[in-house]
């Protein structure tokens, strides 16, 4: 992407910027005997500490198996747990805060120790980011882009774990959330940015489209201009990893301007570039 970002999407830059120097930072402090809900604990101290007030959800964070949501049935399995770190368990860190009227939403792959599986994992994910982006440039429909990373997984030797979220999505819309001193959460998610996903959920029934990329009929539609939090999550057997960051879609008709990732300066995308894999 070349040019100046607006006021707008710096505001978004930052808080993104903000919500993976605390990943990176709770994953520099994770050791044996951590529990998933320490490090959960650990982010949202963190963050509070640097001014944030609310969420569009609550921190999580997944060790072990449970990193490729191994045998996860009901949303509540999402929730974190006393499930033990490990050394050489693969771990994720996933946090959405609202700053400033900001919402970012990321994920953030890690292994307590080597492990040449998870490093390959990890590795393979550029091409998902690569693909994402080419074919939203290209317009073609959310359903149809969920499916060629279906099949890239398939390719590749992996599982979709995305499916295992509710509704299936790959990624969901994110937007401005009036800032409140104190904004209350129901099952971890803070209300004031449910109301405002409830509200593109309303207005893109009404339109053709939906704030939700899925692989149902729902997403069959091309790309909405907004703000996209992208999460492909590879599986293989008991280890899971991904990343989540924002892609900005346009309805500019130049293909750089009209889709590109808000930030190409993140833990993951410096890993491929310096080669780390």
């Amino acid at each position: 992407m070349t040019g100046e970002l607006s006021a707008e999407l710096r505001g978004f830059k930052e808080v993104q910027r903000l919500s993976y120097a605390c990943a990176e930072a709770v994953a520099a402090q994770l050791k044996p005997g951590v529990t998933e809900r320490e490090a959960a604990r650990m982010q949202r101290e963190w963050l509070y500490e640097r001014g944030v007030r609310d969420w569009f959800h609550r921190p999580f964070a997944w060790f072990g198996d449970r990193t490729a949501f191994v045998d996860f049935k009901i949303p509540l399995q999402f929730f974190p747990t006393n499930r033990r770190l490990e050394a050489g368990m693969p771990f994720i860190l996933d946090m959405a805060p609202v700053f400033k009227g900001y919402t970012a939403d990321i994920g953030y792959s890690g292994c307590l120790g080597l492990d040449p599986l998870h490093d390959k994992l990890l590795a393979d994910l550029q091409d998902h980011r690569e693909l994402i982006l080419r074919e939203v440039r290209e317009r073609r429909t959310l359903r149809e882009i969920y499916q060629d990373v279906d099949r890239l997984m398939v390719r590749q030797g992996y599982a979709n774990r995305h499916q295992a979220y509710p509704f299936g999505v790959i990624a969901h819309k994110i937007d401005r959330v009036k800032q409140r001193r104190w904004s209350p959460t129901v099952f971890g998610f803070g209300t004031q940015a449910l109301k405002g996903l409830a509200s593109d959920a309303l207005h893109g029934h009404r339109d053709g489209w939906s704030p939700l990329w899925s692989p149902y009929t729902f997403s069959d539609h091309p790309p909405q201009p907004g703000l996209w939090a992208v999460e492909p999550h590879l599986g293989f057997r008991g280890t899971g990893a991904k990343f989540e960051e924002i892609l900005v879609v346009t309805d500019s008709r130049d293909p750089e301007q009209s889709a590109f990732w808000l930030d190409d300066d993140l833990p993951h995308v410096r890993r491929w570039n310096e080669g780390a894999v």
